[in-house]
Parts: structure tokens; sequence; C-alpha cells
């Protein structure tokens, strides 16, 4: 215990040195994932395919803050769906705009939860996201989530509905528009996964915050049932397509995943906590105090 609190604490200590450059470097290596996986997933327009083009946009967002990134990614991904039909375009547009307007009013902080959220459907580890940001987030990070789901599923849709959309040439614009917004907003796995994954961040927000005694372990765990139970339940009732295994054993990864994250920032000494009572003019305090762990602290 006493080694990985000492490797925690030098990790820390390297980001606090060099947190500037370290920022930077992971605003460029983060904006160049996010624009790769969406040329890669649709690709329909070829100049934003170029990789000079992706490397400047990315060096670019390096030094500029993170929501710019956000913006970045939704307009490769209107401009790759102007590739597929106008239609398209518009859709994307229109709902990538209220989606930022949402998040923009309530979240727009968890520039992250908007971004890494897709990556992790890419990944195949989608369930790391609402407990994570439950620990680290507020519950209006459920916002933010929720339009990184939202998001993936809309790049989804237009990936394996492509040729579907292109040859739907005969049709007239409102039969198109029809099919393409019934095809985005209708998607049940989609909905399933906003529902659980707003569940999530919610009930591992509100547990962490309370003051009994492994408040964040309770947190995480409940989360994870909650995933799974929300999920499952809304996947039955709607007759969504959910993998099973993938929903079980991907919750107990994401929760393994989660207990890292506390380590780095929530370790406390439980058994050590203090009460403090003090008073001013106005007001008498009563402060409980629960000491950090620290390596040099440790004592085996």
């Amino acid at each position: 215990m006493e080694q990985l609190l000492y490797i925690r604490d030098t990790i820390k200590g390297f980001f606090g040195r060099f947190d500037g450059y370290i920022r930077s470097v992971l605003r460029f290596l983060l904006c160049l994932i996010v624009l790769l996986s969406i040329n890669g997933s649709l690709g329909y327009m070829e100049r934003l395919k170029s990789m000079p083009v992706v490397l400047i946009i990315s060096l670019l967002c390096s030094f500029l803050p993170a929501n710019i990134i956000v913006f970045f990614a939704a307009l490769f991904t209107a401009a790759h769906s102007y590739g597929v039909s106008l239609e398209c375009a518009v859709i994307v547009t229109v709902l990538f705009f209220l989606m930022f307007l949402l998040y923009y009013r309530y979240s727009p902080k968890d520039t992250l939860a908007v971004l890494l959220t897709p990556l992790c459907f890419f990944f195949k580890v989608p369930y790391l996201m609402p407990l994570v940001f439950g620990l680290v987030g507020t519950p209006l990070s459920a916002i933010s989530v929720s339009c990184g789901v939202i998001s993936y599923y809309v790049i989804g849709y237009l990936s394996e509905n492509y040729t579907v959309i292109t040859g739907m040439a005969d049709e007239n614009t409102v039969a198109r528009f029809r099919f393409i917004l019934d095809g985005m907003l209708k998607n049940k796995e989609m909905m399933v996964m906003v529902i659980g994954f707003s569940a999530t961040v919610i009930v591992v927000n509100v547990i962490k915050r309370f003051y009994f005694k492994y408040a964040w372990p309770v947190a995480i765990f409940a989360g994870t049932l909650t995933d799974i139970l929300v999920v499952a339940i809304a996947a039955s009732k709607t007759g969504a397509k959910i993998s099973g295994g993938g929903l079980i054993f991907g919750s107990l990864f994401a929760m393994l995943i989660a207990f890292v994250v506390k380590f780095f920032i929530f370790t406390v000494d439980y058994e050590k906590t203090e009460r403090v009572q003090f008073e001013d003019d106005e007001y008498y305090y009563y402060v409980k105090a629960v000491p950090k762990i620290k390596s040099r602290d440790y004592k085996g």
C-alpha cells in the first residue's frame, strides 16, 4: 500500500510541476483521436480525411480551451453528414446545436464527458463514463454524458445507413427528412443508454456526497448496480438489443477503473476523523475533518 501511495503522489507531483505542458499534449492527443475516429467512422468528405488537416486542427486545439475540440468534432460530423445528403447535414447541425446549447448552459466544464463518452463506445468500454463522471462531476454531468451517447449513435446511424440514405434520391425531401429523423431519434439502444447512464451519474454523485464512512466505495457499488439494473430493465421494456454479457462484464470493468480513479482523487483515513467546533459573530461551526492519506504519512 505504501508503494502504491508513493507512486500516486509521484505522478500527481509530476503533473503538478508540468501541468501546462501536459494539458497541451493531452488536448492535442484527444483532438487527434476524436477527429481520426470520426473520419474512420464516416469519412464522406475527402478533404477532412487529410492527415495534415487533422494534425493542424489538433495542434491548434492544444493551445485553446477544450470546448473548441467539441466544436471541431461537431463541425467534422456535420461536414461528413453533408457527404451523405443535405437532409442529414441539416438534421445533424440542428441536433448538435441544440445539444451544445443544453451542455453549455448546464455543464460547460464537462467537456471530457462529451468527448470521451463516444470514444469509450468506440473502444467497447462505454459503462466507464457514468461511474467516473459520477465521481468527478456533478448530477448535471448526466447531460454531458447523454450528449456523448447521442453523438455516438448519430455517427453510427450515418455510417450504417449511408447506402440506404443515398439511395433515396427518388423520394421527396419530406420523406427523406422523416426517415433520417426517425432513425436518429427513435433508436431504442440510444434511449436505453441515455436513461441508464443518466441514472448512474446521479446515483453515484448523490451518494458520494453523504457524510458516512466509505461513501465513495458505496457510491461506486451502487452506481454499478444501478447501471446494470436500469439498462437491463429499460432494454427489456423497449426491446432494445443490449448484450447482457457486455453489460455485466463491462460494468464490472468500469467499477474497477472507478476504484482506481477514487484512489487518485479521494483516499482518506476514516480512523483519524476529527470533529471540530468553533464560532464567529454570526454562526457556530461543527466541522467533520477526515485526513487524506499520503505516502509520507503511511504507517503500514
